[in-house]
């Protein structure tokens, strides 16, 4: 898997924070899409999707699985009933692989935090690891989807 260095920009987002089981994130997700709809955040290069993964599924007990699902927005985020709400992701250093297929188990997170980063000489800065989902929507086939996966760096 190819890995790059990076430097991932500021980027402010409207996000629904999820902590619970993986198997129910999908409301959220819907809860964030139909928020998308009705404030015209249409995906597109100007509002990407990312996901701010706190810990691993794998790892951690299902209740304490935590994730930030999000937009990328140019504007301030209105209190609305979706619990949508304003963040920003810092900018900072990261290592980048690409993820080519089903969301499901993204390989490449698994890649960058057991196998690249204890050869790399490299540290974790703590910050979640980014998820950008690249290609999304209805139309797009599990098989076609790319991820981009961000780990901060100290």
């Amino acid at each position: 898997m190819n890995v790059e260095i990076v430097e991932f920009p500021e980027t402010r987002v409207a996000a629904i924070e999820y902590k619970g089981p993986p198997e129910t994130e999908h409301q959220s997700v819907m809860k964030l899409i139909q928020w998308r709809k009705e404030n015209n955040f249409p995906p597109s290069p100007a509002y990407r999707n990312y996901g701010l993964h706190y810990n691993d599924p794998r790892k951690v007990p299902p209740q304490e699985y935590r994730v930030d699902l999000c937009i990328s927005v140019d504007r301030k985020v209105e209190e609305n009933p979706y619990g949508v709400i304003n963040k920003v992701i810092p900018a900072c250093r990261c290592a980048r692989a690409r993820h080519l297929g089903s969301r499901e188990n993204v390989l490449a997170a698994e890649f960058l935090y057991e196998q690249w980063l204890p050869q790399s000489g490299e540290q974790h800065s703590g910050l979640p690891i980014i998820f950008h989902y690249v290609n999304v929507g209805p139309d797009i086939r599990e098989q076609d989807m790319i991820t981009d996966v961000y780990l901060p760096l100290k």
